[in-house]
């Protein structure tokens, strides 16, 4: 595994509330990434991928679930110069880095709640939180902290 395998997953609103999450979780140094999107279709869908391709340039590729706001995943791909993977349907297993990122951010933002009454500054506390939490995986060093310590050496060795 290297370092820009990541997985990618949608949390979605109650029955009664507007938007969804799009989450994104490098699989080696277990940084997540969270947008809000408040539109759901698929140029926004693009755009919130954009945004983390901003922040993680590092990505390559993408396992996610085989859902309709990924139909156009080949435009996708050449937008963001990665490949994209699809899981077997019902294989959750098969993206374990993400559903347990899903499972710490449903601490804050419970099922059936309304995506829309988060604010972008409350979706990005919420990331900072994941991504400072202190991981055995990750010989007791925070996400942030080895995505640094990485992108400094990597800056060392291309200097």
């Amino acid at each position: 595994m290297r370092i820009g395998d990541t997985e990618a997953d949608f949390i979605l609103s109650g029955k009664t509330g507007k938007g969804i999450l799009l989450v994104v979780v490098c699989r080696k140094l277990r940084t997540v990434f969270i947008e809000r999107i408040i539109n759901i279709n698929i140029k926004a869908v693009h755009l919130a991928f954009k945004r983390i391709k901003k922040r993680f340039p590092e990505i390559k590729t993408i396992t996610t679930d085989n859902d309709l706001l990924l139909a156009r995943h080949k435009e996708l791909e050449k937008l963001l110069n990665i490949k994209i993977y699809f899981c077997d349907p019902y294989s959750s297993w098969q993206k374990g880095s993400i559903e347990n990122a899903n499972k710490h951010i449903r601490k804050y933002i419970p099922k059936g709640s309304d995506i829309s009454k988060y604010s972008k500054y409350r979706v990005k506390k919420i990331e900072k939180k994941l991504n400072n939490r202190i991981m055995e995986c990750l010989n007791f060093f925070t996400p942030y902290e080895v995505i640094e310590k990485y992108r400094k050496r990597k800056k060392r060795y291309s200097a």
